[in-house]
């Protein structure tokens, strides 16, 4: 059985950013303090906002978490924001 070749665009791969972007704004945060949440400086989650560098997924978790969204949000692939799981 063919394996489906599954084809992203640049935009896809980048949807997080704009989500990470809209939940610290829609928090009130400003890119120093989620810099401090993850551990880095502040350009660098720059970079991850503007799509510069992807973000690591230990990142993505935290910022999951933090927000109380699942990761299909933030990563794009949903429109629909659902909470954090549970254990």
């Amino acid at each position: 059985m063919a394996r489906k070749r599954i084809e992203y665009s640049d935009h896809d791969l980048t949807a997080y950013a704009v989500r990470i972007r809209e939940l610290r704004e829609d928090h009130d945060l400003t890119q120093t303090d989620v810099a401090k949440l993850l551990n880095i400086g502040q350009r660098t989650y720059a970079d991850y906002e503007l799509g510069k560098i992807r973000i690591p997924l230990d990142a993505l978790i935290t910022l999951a978490k933090y927000y109380d969204t699942d990761l299909n949000y933030i990563s794009g692939v949903s429109r629909q924001k659902n909470e954090f799981p549970k254990e």
